[in-house]
C-alpha cells in the first residue's frame, strides 16, 4: 500500500494505491465533502482483483487546498496523477462528483478508460442556482451548517438511526474540508452538464443508484442509462446518496461483476499519451481580448455570452422571470441589456466579477436604484463578496455618495443578506 501527498499540488491529486502492483488498475473517485475513506468497505474485495487507486479532492482529507472550479480540471489532475504512476489504461468508479469526473474522463480520454461505474450520478446535478447558493452559505457561515445537514442528504433515516458512528464520521468529513475548495467544487457542479454528450461515451457503463436517493434520484440514473449507448442500471434498495457507505456489500458485488466482465485490455500495444483536456487557458483568452481592446460584446456571440454571464451572476430564476416578462414593448430592451451590459461589459477581462460587483453596488447606491441594488446584492454574494465586504462597500459609499443613500442601501442589503445566507432548515 502506498499513500502520496503530491509534491505538485496544482497538477496532481493526493492518492492511495493498494493491491497487487501487476494487477489492472481500478480508480475510485469520492463524492463532494467525502474522502477516499468512503470506499473503505469495498477495498478488501476489490484489491483481490485489481490495483486500486483512490484519490482525495482538493482540500479534502488533508489534501493540498488548491481549488479546482471545474470537473474538467479535476479530470486533468487525475490523468496527470496516473501519468506519474505510469498507469495507462484503467477502470473507473466514482460516486456523485466522483462520477462526474468519470464521465469527463470517458469523454476526454476514451483510450485510457476501459469501463465505467457511475454511482449516484446525473447528467446535470441540480441547478446552477442551488450550487451557487450553497457556495454563498459556506462563504458566509463556514461548513458547519452544511456538515450538520449531511446525514439527511447522504443516508436514509433508518441508517442514520442504526449507525450513528458512521453518520458522525460523515459529518466530520464535511466539517474538516477546506471551505474555499468546497466552494470551488460547488461552482464545478454548477457548470457541469453533459446532457448532450452522453452519446459519445463509448465504454461499458454501469449506473448505480440508491432507491431512496433524493439528491440524484433514480430518474437521474435512468437519464444516464438512456443517454449512454452501452449502459445498464442497478438500483440498490434501502440506500440514499452515499450508496457505497450505506450498502457496501451490494455495491462491492456490482463493481466486481461489472469490471470483471467488461475489462478490455488493449491489443494495440502501449496506450497513447494522455491528451490535454483543457482547451485554451482562461488567462490566454483574457490576454487576447485585452490586446484587441474588446469584450465579448463585440462579436456575433455577444448575446449568448451575455446570457450565460447574466445567468451565472444573477441566477436562472431571476433571468427567467425577466425574459418571460418581456413582450413586444420590452423585448428589445432585454436583448439590449443581455447583449451589451452582460455580453459587452461584464464579460470583459480587465477586472474580475468581484470588483465589478463592488462598482455596481456603489453606483446603484449613489443613484438610489434600490430594486436593482437588491438583486445585485445577491449577485455580489455569488461573485464571492462576503457580507462584511459588502458592509465596507456601503460604508465607503456613505462618505462619497451621502449618508441618506447609504442608509437606504444598508436596509436593502441587510434584508437580502439575511435571506441569502440563512440555511434552510
Amino acid at each position: 500500500m502506498s499513500d502520496t501527498a503530491t509534491s505538485q499540488p496544482y497538477k496532481t491529486l493526493q492518492h492511495r494505491a493498494e493491491g497487487p502492483e501487476d494487477a489492472p488498475v481500478l480508480v475510485l473517485g469520492p463524492a463532494l465533502g467525502s474522502t477516499w475513506h468512503m470506499w473503505d468497505r469495498q477495498i478488501p474485495e476489490l484489491t483481490r482483483h485489481w490495483r486500486v487507486l483512490r484519490f482525495d479532492l482538493p482540500g479534502h482529507g488533508g489534501s493540498p487546498a488548491h481549488p479546482a472550479d471545474s470537473v474538467d480540471t479535476l479530470a486533468e489532475r487525475l490523468l496527470a496523477t496516473l501519468d506519474t504512476l505510469g498507469v495507462g489504461r484503467f477502470g473507473y468508479a466514482g460516486c456523485s462528483l466522483g462520477a462526474a469526473v468519470g464521465v469527463r474522463l470517458a469523454l476526454a480520454a476514451p483510450e485510457r478508460v476501459s469501463s465505467l461505474a457511475l454511482v449516484s450520478s446525473s447528467p446535470r446535478y441540480g441547478t446552477p442556482d442551488s450550487w451557487r447558493q450553497r457556495g454563498v452559505i459556506v462563504r458566509t457561515n463556514g461548513l458547519d451548517t452544511i456538515a450538520r445537514q449531511t446525514p439527511e442528504r447522504w443516508f436514509t433515516s433508518d441508517f442514520t438511526q442504526a449507525q450513528p458512528a458512521i453518520v458522525e464520521w460523515g459529518v466530520q468529513m464535511v466539517r474538516t474540508t477546506d471551505p474555499g475548495c468546497y466552494i470551488a467544487l460547488c461552482e464545478a457542479l454548477a457548470s457541469f452538464d453533459v446532457t448532450g454528450s452522453l452519446g459519445r461515451i463509448g465504454v461499458p457503463t454501469l449506473v448505480v443508484t440508491g432507491s431512496e436517493d433524493e439528491a440524484t434520484p433514480p430518474s437521474d440514473a435512468r437519464a444516464m442509462v438512456a443517454g449512454v449507448p452501452d449502459a445498464r442500471l442497478a438500483i440498490v434498495p434501502g440506500a440514499a446518496h452515499l450508496t457505497p457507505v450505506e450498502q457496501p456489500g451490494a455495491v462491492t458485488d456490482l463493481l466486481i461483476r461489472h469490471f470483471t466482465t467488461t475489462w478490455r485490455e488493449s491489443s494495440a500495444g502501449p496506450p497513447p499519451p494522455a491528451p490535454v483536456i483543457a482547451p485554451v487557458p482562461p488567462q490566454a483568452a483574457a490576454v487576447a481580448e485585452l490586446e484587441s481592446g474588446r469584450g465579448a460584446g463585440a462579436g456575433q456571440d455577444a448575446y449568448a455570452a451575455g446570457l450565460k454571464t447574466r445567468r451565472e451572476v444573477l441566477g436562472d430564476a431571476h433571468v427567467d422571470r425577466a425574459l418571460a416578462g418581456a413582450d413586444d414593448f420590452t423585448g428589445e430592451f432585454q436583448d439590449f441589456v443581455t447583449r451589451y451590459a452582460w455580453g459587452g461589459v461584464w464579460t470583459r477581462p480587465g477586472i474580475d466579477r468581484r470588483t465589478r460587483s463592488v462598482a455596481t453596488l456603489t453606483a446603484l447606491t449613489a443613484r438610489g436604484h434600490l430594486d436593482e441594488l437588491a438583486f445585485h446584492t445577491r449577485a455580489a454574494l455569488r461573485n464571492g463578496l462576503t457580507p462584511a465586504e459588502i458592509r465596507e462597500v456601503l460604508l465607503h459609499t456613505a462618505v462619497y455618495c451621502g449618508v441618506p443613500a447609504a442608509n437606504a442601501a444598508f436596509a436593502v442589503t441587510q434584508r437580502v443578506i439575511q435571506e441569502e445566507t440563512t440555511p434552510e432548515e
